[in-house]
């Protein structure tokens, strides 16, 4: 895996789009199983591997349809019945674009979620919005906006884990939010935030220590509460602290150093 994310670095570095290819969940017999990336570039090459033979020729043709179109899709494979493989299960793999833009990952659609990613977008960030609730994921309009209509553990599997990674949770359960954090805290970001009052914020962080889930020092390279302090109410208002915090982060922050915020 990090054979992969340095060749991530180095297309980025290297003013390259590369897609990546994720398996985020699987079905019966398969060759690869949940969390399996491989990296496509845009003459065909591959780092990594989801499962070789006809389904991961069919992966990189779509990964390079997605790299035309910058649009990230979930792909799902019926392995006897579309690839002839003896196996037989089926998997879905998720491919997206990865570029310069700082990717804004949002876990949870609700009002202030929705807001952030448009807010986000306006800052120059690429915002992912990821949630498994249809009717909410519905409301997202904004074409700038890519959205993963999964549930946060296959999400967490899709996320490419870099530090330039900015991941802010406000899901519509606290504790999704703080599975999606305990997942998040020992992996490289940019910025990671989570939403909740100052008590949901002290709760957390006794389950954390006392579960020995987190170190105190990687706590403090958590966001939270979320965002600068503005007396923010409505989730617009907490929409642009949060962006705010983003930028600063940002325009400030040393490239190969997490966030510790402010």
């Amino acid at each position: 895996m990090d054979q992969l994310y340095r060749a991530i670095g180095r297309a980025l570095d290297g003013g390259r789009t590369v897609a990546v290819c994720t398996v985020v969940d699987t079905r019966g017999s398969t060759p690869r199983k949940t969390g399996s990336k491989m990296l496509v570039h845009a003459d065909g090459r591959v780092t990594g591997s989801i499962g070789g033979g006809a389904l991961e020729k069919q992966v990189i043709a779509d990964a390079l349809e997605v790299l035309t179109t910058r649009t990230p899709q979930l792909f799902k494979h019926d392995l006897l019945h579309q690839h002839g493989m003896c196996c037989g299960g089926s998997v879905h793999i998720f491919i997206e674009p990865v570029g310069h833009q700082p990717r804004l990952f949002i876990f949870g659609a609700g009002h202030t979620g929705r807001a952030l990613a448009r807010y986000g977008a306006d800052a120059g960030f690429d915002p992912y919005v990821i949630d498994d609730r249809p009717e909410h994921m519905a409301l997202l309009d904004d074409p700038r906006v890519q959205r993963m209509p999964l549930d946060h553990r296959a999400a967490l599997q899709a996320v490419p884990f870099d530090d330039r990674a900015y991941i802010a949770i406000m899901t519509y359960d606290h504790a999704i939010d703080r599975e999606v954090l305990a997942h998040c805290i020992t992996r490289p970001f940019a910025y990671l935030g989570m939403m909740g009052s100052r008590r949901k914020v002290e709760l957390t962080r006794r389950h954390f220590l006392g579960g020995g889930i987190a170190t105190a020092l990687e706590l403090e390279r958590v966001d939270m509460p979320i965002g600068v302090e503005i007396a923010a109410h409505t989730p617009e208002e907490i929409a642009i602290s949060i962006v705010a915090r983003l930028i600063q982060v940002k325009n400030t922050r040393n490239v190969s150093t997490a966030c510790i915020p402010a």
